[in-house]
């Protein structure tokens, strides 16, 4: 594979880092402040509750019909709704129903016959003509929200593990415990990207978070393996003199290519998909494609500008600290070295005044 780019990733590795850290600092204050996070009836139990209807009705009138309701609901008064709107593909030729209305309440119990026949009188009361009728109903205990949602951690949490447990079998030879550890701390970079885009569009975190963090996962660490495969082959032929700096940028570079060409034809199928569910606004495959997409984006700039630059820093860390221990102990052997001279001048100048004491002792006695 020939070098076309000539990009010092190890020199501007700083900049690459302030661009990531900056990115999440900004999410992270709109997270908390402006976009608080969502979380779907699968995680934390509830009710979902749809409903068709035809005509063009506003949003904000339909919600206002529908708080009023609840707020009569003992059941209810105390749950929260989130809303969300789509096209009913599912219509016959009989129904003139071409509107979906979700309704998620966010509570311990199921929503009661009563409370959903109250919600469909009133909704039917205030708008007769667009025919409003309850299209399905599905409820999740909380518990098992719950253990779903710790279940879909520990399934994350050990694919983190195994990743790092085979790159370091497999790049042994270049340290490969260390590139697994720098390799899953880019894959923590890019999961956090996703998290942030279902907190900043909107998007309930559901089995769709689990499914996009996985397979970001899996498409993150197969650029990583690349180009660590490439550091490999070219620190073979490598002097053993040359900076592991010197190496990485050019695997980088040499891979830079192959890289974003896979991200792309990638995004491009994910991005025809978008398009035809934005068409027809089908939310559940929306909040999979659109993080989807940007995950693999930030999957790309990780593989490139977070692990590898990542590791070679650890890598001239752990050079720059066994460097230190080496000359630690040379002075120590330098110092033992002039003590042992100068003990071993010392005695030979004792004897020698000895002897010449000896010498002057036995002239006296001969006179």
């Amino acid at each position: 594979m020939r070098q076309t780019f000539h990009i010092d990733f190890i020199k501007k590795s700083k900049i690459f880092f302030g661009i990531s850290l900056g990115i999440m600092l900004v999410c992270l204050i709109l997270n908390i402040f402006v976009f608080p996070t969502l979380v779907d009836i699968q995680f934390t139990g509830g009710t979902i509750i749809k409903y068709s209807y035809s005509g063009d009705l506003k949003a904000e009138d339909i919600e206002k019909t529908i708080n009023d309701t609840i707020k009569e609901s003992e059941g209810l008064k105390n749950d929260t709704i989130a809303y969300s709107y789509s096209d009913n593909l599912a219509k016959s030729e009989q129904d003139s129903n071409s509107k979906i209305v979700s309704l998620q309440f966010t509570g311990n119990k199921a929503v009661s016959v009563e409370d959903k026949t109250a919600i469909t009188e009133a909704l039917e009361k205030a708008y007769p003509d667009s025919t409003f009728k309850e299209a399905s109903s599905s409820s999740v205990d909380a518990s098992k929200g719950t253990n779903f949602f710790f279940k879909c951690l520990a399934a994350v949490i050990l694919a983190a593990v195994l990743m790092i447990f085979y790159v370091a079998l497999r790049f042994k030879k270049i340290g490969g415990l260390s590139a697994g550890v720098m390799a899953v701390a880019a894959l923590i970079h890019d999961l956090i990207i996703v998290y942030f885009v279902f907190a900043m569009f909107r998007m309930p975190l559901n089995d769709n978070f689990i499914a996009v963090v996985l397979m970001i996962l899996g498409y993150s660490l197969n650029d990583t393996i690349v180009i660590y495969d490439r550091i490999r082959e070219l620190r073979k032929k490598s002097s053993p003199k040359t900076p592991i700096g010197e190496i990485v940028n050019t695997s980088l570079n040499q891979c830079m290519v192959r890289t974003i060409c896979t991200s792309i034809t990638t995004i491009m199928a994910i991005g025809s998909v978008l398009v035809v569910t934005l068409i027809f606004n089908i939310d559940s495959i929306i909040s999979f494609a659109l993080p989807m997409m940007i995950g693999l984006i930030s999957g790309s700039y990780s593989s490139l500008c977070i692990a590898a630059p990542l590791w070679v820093i650890w890598k001239n860390h752990q050079a720059k600290k066994k460097e230190e221990q080496k000359n630690d102990k040379v002075p120590s052997k330098n110092k033992s070295k002039k003590n042992s001279k100068k003990g071993t001048k010392s005695e030979t100048k004792k004897s020698d005044n000895d002897s010449k004491k000896a010498e002057l002792d036995k002239t006296e006695t001969a006179e």
